[in-house]
């Protein structure tokens, strides 16, 4: 399980450092691909099988299951830690995420996120800020 906050920077060839932390669970291959506001998701090859696969489980005749299905593949990469524990982050991914040098790299339970460290921050504020609210519209959902 991937938890926590971390700061990193990309170097100039987009490589970038994961947590020492993180490194022990991603090991073999692993995904890279377009998250949901505007971040990255890094995925073990197996968990990544396991997510698409729940995105074509819904079929090919709905075009919004299509679109998120090429949403999150059409960009995504396969890839594998080097030897000092980094990942290369493709430059059509780095155009995408905003990444530049500062990243904050978050662990969201089964996926690890790469975000711009500056975008991160304002998102992480805007919901800080949001938390109790959406909290409480979901235990009113009986989601939580």
């Amino acid at each position: 399980m991937f938890l926590g906050e971390h700061q990193h920077t990309l170097d100039t060839k987009g490589r970038l450092s994961l947590p020492a932390k993180f490194r022990g669970e991603m090991t073999g291959r692993l995904v890279i691909s377009k998250g949901l506001e505007g971040c990255l998701y890094v995925h073990s090859a197996e968990e990544y099988v396991g997510f698409l696969g729940r995105l074509t489980d819904k079929g090919d005749f709905d075009p919004k299951f299509r679109q998120v299905r090429r949403f999150f593949s059409s960009g995504a990469v396969e890839t594998e830690l080097d030897a000092a524990g980094r990942i290369s982050v493709s430059s059509n991914l780095r155009e995408y995420a905003g990444l530049d040098k500062d990243v904050a790299v978050i662990g969201n339970g089964d996926r690890i996120e790469v975000w711009d460290a500056a975008k991160w921050a304002a998102y992480n504020g805007e919901t800080t800020d949001r938390i109790e609210d959406v909290t409480r519209e979901l235990a009113e959902l009986g989601i939580l």
